[in-house]
């Protein structure tokens, strides 16, 4: 499956990248996110990188008739109408497992967002895990991993380096892309 993976991506004219990750258990950040064809690529980058990743997904997507298909995929499901305490949740998942990567799209919709959700940096921070910069870039035709950011509790700090990295990562569809930023009442929070 993994050749085959990496055949058709070639055969589309993808070129992946995966420096090897520097623990058994990561965050995956999949950026940017600005169209469903994101997760076709990045499934298909997946299988051919040899990464079994578990991955968030709202709720919604899970209804039949494809939910078990998503589940089978590696979805999660995630009710984003509730405080539900999901940073921990994910850590308690980290904890339970010997090796896994759960991909987050910080964005959080293939829509333009003002801003990225934090909740992936301190899922990494809760569970101790680096974080893997995940990206898909359709003017370059690249997707893989850029490297990893071990997150230092220091979210002003860290989020630059991530800001940096991104900076010239472009979606299917570019004008969706939100700036690379945290919230400003959480900015202002660590602060």
């Amino acid at each position: 499956m993994r050749q085959l993976a990496g055949l058709v991506l070639k055969a589309l004219g993808w070129r992946y990248h995966m420096p090897p990750p520097p623990s058994r258990k990561y965050v995956l950040i999949g950026a940017p996110h600005t169209s469903n064809w994101d997760f076709l690529v990045g499934l298909l980058a997946l299988l051919a990188l040899g990464i079994r990743a578990r991955w968030l997904g709202k709720k919604e997507l899970f209804r039949p008739p494809l939910g078990w298909l998503l589940r089978l995929l590696g979805g999660i499901p995630v009710d984003r109408s509730r405080r539900n305490n999901l940073v921990e949740g994910v850590a308690e998942i980290f904890r339970q497992e010997e090796e896994i990567a759960i991909l987050i799209t910080p964005e959080g919709t293939r829509g333009r967002a003002p801003y990225w959700r934090s909740g992936f940096y301190y899922m990494a921070l809760r569970a101790g895990v680096p974080i893997a910069l995940g990206y898909v870039d359709f003017r370059k035709k690249e997707i893989g991993i850029g490297g990893y950011l071990w997150p230092s509790g220091d979210l002003r700090r860290d989020f630059e380096a991530i800001r940096a990295f991104y900076q010239d990562k472009v979606g299917l569809r570019p004008e969706k892309q939100g700036p690379i930023r945290i919230r400003e009442e959480e900015a202002e929070e660590v602060a």
